[in-house]
C-alpha cells in the first residue's frame, strides 16, 4: 500500500523528494511512532562521509566543462574518428565515453558535447532528429563510466564497494559507446552522412591528444588512484575538484576567477537536488524495513519466479518502467532496498547488480516521457521530443542489447573489479 500510495503521489506531479516525504510521514503517524524519529532518519542518511563524494563531482564537472575541457576532447576524438562515415557522429559517441570518465553526469555530458557537436553536424548535413537522440543516448553513458554519482549512492546504500563499482563500471560504459558507435556507422553508410575528406595524420592525432592529454589524465588519477590505495573515492573527489581549478584556470586558462561564482551557485543547486532526496529516501527506507515491505515484495516475486534468470528480467523490466519517470538518485534509493533480499536469496552479486540498475535507470534518462537527457538535446537542436522519437527507438534498441549482455553476462561487471 505504501508504494502503491508513492506512486500515484508521483503522478499527481509531486517532486520526488516530497513525494518520498510525505508518504513516509503519514505512514510514521499512522504506526504510532514519535514525529523526532523523520529528523532523525532523515539525518542519518545525509550524515554519511562516502557522501561527501556527490557535491565534490558535481563541482568538478562544472568546473572541467568552464575549463575548456570538452572542447580539447571533441577537437581530439575527431583526429581519431571523423574521417570516417557518419563521422561526427561516432566523435560526439566518443567524446561522451571520454567526458563521462571526467564528469560522471549524462546531463553534463549531453550539455557539454551536444552544445559544441549538434550545431556543427546539423552543418554538415547530419538530420536534427538523428543528432539530438543519439547525443542524449551518448550522455547516458555518463553515470556508467566511473565517476558516477548513482554508484556512489548504490554502494553507499548496499554497503559495497564504490570503487569495485566505479572499475566495474568501465566495461559495460564502453559497450555502450561501441554499441553507438556501430549504430553510428552503418546508419551514415545508408544516409551518407560524410566524415572529412581525409584522415588525421599520425602528426595532427599527436598534436591534439597532447592538447587534451591533461584532460584525459583526470579519470586515470581517479580510478588509478582508487584502485592503487591511494585515496578514497570521497578523496579522489577532492582531488579532481583541485586538478580542474588548476588545470582550467593556470593551463588553460579558460577559467576566470568571475566564473567561480555561478559554478559554486550551480554546483550547489545541484548537489542539493540529489542530498534531499538521499535524507527523505533514508526515511523511506526505515518507513519501509519497519513494515516489512522488503520482504513482502521478495515473497512475491519467489512465487512467480523460479531462476536467477527470470528474476533478473521481471527486475530489468521493472527499472526500464521506473526509470521513464523517475530520476536516476530516486529510483536508485526507492528499488535498492526493495530488491537487495531479494538477489541476495538468488546468489546475485551486489557489485553486479549495482550496474545492472545504474545501466537500467541511465537508459531512463534518454525514454520518454522523462528522458532529461533527450529534452537538453532537442533544446540544442531546437526540435521536439516527438521529432527525435524515430529515430531514437533504434538507439534504445542497441542500449537494451547491452543491458541484456551486461544483465546474463556477469564476468562483463565483475571481470575488473576481480583483478584489481
Amino acid at each position: 500500500m505504501i508504494i502503491l500510495f508513492l506512486f500515484i503521489i508521483f503522478l499527481l506531479g509531486f517532486p520526488i523528494a516530497f513525494s518520498l516525504g510525505i508518504v513516509s510521514l503519514l505512514q510514521v503517524i499512522n504506526d504510532g511512532y514519535p514525529a523526532i524519529i523523520v529528523v532523525q532518519r532523515m539525518f542519518t542518511g545525509a550524515d554519511s562521509i562516502a557522501l561527501t563524494a556527490i557535491p565534490l563531482f558535481i563541482l568538478s564537472g562544472n568546473l572541467m566543462y568552464k575549463g575548456g575541457m570538452s572542447k580539447r576532447i571533441v577537437d581530439f576524438a575527431d583526429t581519431l574518428l571523423g574521417h570516417l562515415p557518419s563521422g561526427l557522429a561516432m566523435v560526439s559517441i566518443l567524446a561522451c565515453m571520454f567526458f563521462a570518465a571526467i564528469t560522471g553526469s549524462a546531463i553534463a555530458a549531453t550539455a557539454a558535447i551536444g552544445g559544441i557537436l549538434i550545431p556543427l553536424m546539423v552543418e554538415k548535413g547530419y538530420d536534427k532528429e538523428f543528432c539530438a537522440p543519439l547525443l542524449a543516448c551518448g550522455g547516458s553513458i555518463g553515470p556508467i563510466i566511473p565517476p558516477s554519482i548513482p554508484l556512489l549512492v548504490y554502494g553507499t546504500m548496499a554497503n559495497v564497494s564504490v570503487g569495485k563499482l566505479f572499475i566495474g563500471g568501465i566495461l559495460p560504459g564502453i559497450l555502450m559507446g561501441m554499441g553507438l558507435i556501430i549504430y553510428s556507422y552503418i546508419i551514415g553508410k545508408k544516409r551518407n552522412y560524410i566524415g572529412k575528406e581525409k584522415r588525421s595524420t599520425l602528426k595532427e592525432i599527436l598534436k591534439k591528444g597532447l592538447k587534451a592529454s591533461l584532460s584525459l589524465l583526470m579519470p586515470l588519477i581517479i580510478i588509478g588512484g582508487i584502485m592503487s590505495g591511494i585515496f578514497t573515492p570521497t578523496e579522489s573527489a577532492a582531488i579532481a575538484v583541485i586538478y580542474s581549478i588548476v588545470i582550467g584556470m593556470f593551463i588553460y586558462k579558460e577559467l576566470k576567477l568571475g566564473d567561480m561564482w555561478e559554478i559554486m551557485v550551480d554546483s550547489a543547486k545541484a548537489t542539493g537536488q540529489v542530498l534531499v532526496v538521499v535524507a527523505f529516501a533514508s526515511l523511506f527506507t526505515w518507513v519501509i524495513t519497519v513494515n516489512n515491505i522488503p520482504q513482502i515484495v521478495s515473497t512475491f516475486l519467489l512465487n512467480i519466479v523460479n531462476s536467477k534468470f527470470s528474476l533478473l528480467l521481471i527486475i530489468n523490466i521493472i527499472l526500464l518502467i521506473a526509470g521513464t519517470f523517475i530520476d536516476t538518485t530516486s529510483a536508485v534509493v526507492i528499488f535498492t532496498p526493495l530488491f537487495l533480499p531479494l538477489i541476495k536469496i538468488f546468489g546475485v552479486d551486489f557489485i553486479h547488480f549495482g550496474l545492472i540498475m545504474a545501466l537500467n535507470l541511465t537508459i531512463g534518462m534518454c525514454t520518454p516521457p522523462l528522458g532529461v537527457c533527450l529534452f537538453v538535446s532537442g533544446s540544442i537542436a531546437k526540435i521536439s521530443l516527438k521529432q527525435q522519437f524515430k529515430d531514437l527507438l533504434p538507439m534504445i534498441f542497441v542500449l537494451l542489447i547491452v543491458l541484456m549482455l551486461i544483465t546474463y553476462i556477469p564476468s562483463l561487471s565483475l571481470l575488473l573489479p576481480s583483478i584489481f
